[in-house]
């Protein structure tokens, strides 16, 4: 009974608040963290149980009301009510369901992004620069800081590889959606004869993984330094800035030249490691649900073709749910928010169906 289940995630709720304030969970920094998110995780359905136990409680009284009184007047009012009532019980049944949806253990985290280009030579590294573009637009609108990790220029224009991270609230659990194939057809700005062309750029969003995710040893990285080299493979600059990281045991590579600083580009490596690891494992775990669902390229196939870009005809097309747009000018600028909302709303349909709650 949906009541029972409520009445438990109230009881978990209260536990973990007294919990928090205990000496040695605050001592236990790990630990804390992960009690912290939970509570917070918690805090919105338990708000929405106190809600709807509220307007349960209400009908119940109007019920009382309508079976005692004999006033018709007074009964018209309570059957008026109850009427209100019972509609916004349906409606937060419905909101708790959706709620009561198991999340992505990953969605609170930040990302790092890697963006390369794939088939159609220049015109595929311009492509990738515009998607770039898009997401560090459409971070700003959402108050996230972005923040260079590696790049490799086309010869062109745009990247042919870039890599950034992206900080704030909530990062992964929007970004995840734009992890696949994106596809991009229209005349390049090379084309003599007008002729349109089609392109590709996939991109990569990984949850980053924190200290208590993933535990490197040192003794298992072997780091190099070299100078930051700019487009052409000109120096940027003559200092051994640049650090390029090996992870002996997988044969993962990183390398981070963005900043000027040696020990604030080893850290910046250190953070992307850390997440290709961690990725590794995590990539299981998305194999596990692509193989039930199919709304999210997160949880599938990264190779998959999950969204065409047909200039055109000005039009935005997310193969995963169907869904076509023709505002192709505005998501280039970052409005990708409608896009990602619908993924969100077939992807809990989705799970609702599936019987999760």
């Amino acid at each position: 009974m949906l009541l029972d289940k409520l009445h438990a995630i109230n009881e978990r709720y209260n536990e973990v608040g007294k919990m928090m304030t205990d000496p040695d969970v605050i001592a236990d920094m790990g630990r804390y963290i992960k009690l912290s998110k939970e509570y917070k995780d918690l805090e919105p359905i338990v708000g929405a149980y106190k809600e709807y136990k509220n307007v349960l409680d209400n009908i119940s009284s109007a019920k009382e009301l309508l079976a005692s009184e004999k006033d018709q007047e007074f009964r018209e009012m309570a059957k008026t009510e109850l009427d209100s009532l019972q509609e916004q019980q349906e409606q937060l049944e419905e909101e708790i369901r959706v709620l009561l949806i198991p999340s992505d253990p990953q969605d609170e985290k930040n990302a790092i992004v890697e963006i390369r280009a794939g088939t159609g030579g220049d015109e595929a590294a311009i492509f990738a620069g515009d998607l770039y573009r898009m997401y560090t637009k459409f971070c700003e609108t959402r108050g996230w800081k972005t923040e260079l990790v590696d790049v490799n220029e086309g010869t062109s224009g745009g990247f042919k590889e870039v890599i950034f991270n992206v900080s704030g609230d909530g990062v992964y659990g929007l970004m995840k959606y734009e992890s696949g194939v994106h596809r991009v057809q229209r005349v390049p700005q090379t084309e003599t004869q007008g002729r349109v062309h089609t392109s590709a750029a996939t991109v990569a969003v990984l949850p980053e993984a924190g200290e208590f995710d993933i535990e490197l040893k040192t003794s298992d990285i072997k780091k190099e330094t070299f100078c930051s080299s700019g487009p052409g493979g000109q120096s940027v600059n003559t200092t051994y800035s640049a650090v390029r990281l090996t992870h002996v045991p997988t044969g993962i590579v990183v390398s981070c030249q963005d900043q000027k600083s040696q020990i604030k580009n080893l850290d910046k490596a250190m953070k992307v490691l850390r997440t290709r690891l961690f990725d590794m494992e995590y990539k299981k775990y998305l194999e596990e649900i692509a193989s039930k669902r199919k709304t999210m390229v997160s949880t599938g196939d990264r190779s998959a073709k999950i969204r065409t870009y047909n200039f055109p005809q000005g039009r935005v097309t997310d193969h995963r749910i169907g869904l076509t747009l023709y505002s192709l000018s505005s998501v280039m600028d970052g409005n990708i928010i409608e896009i990602i909302d619908a993924l969100q709303v077939a992807e809990n349909a989705e799970k609702l169906r599936e019987g999760v709650t």
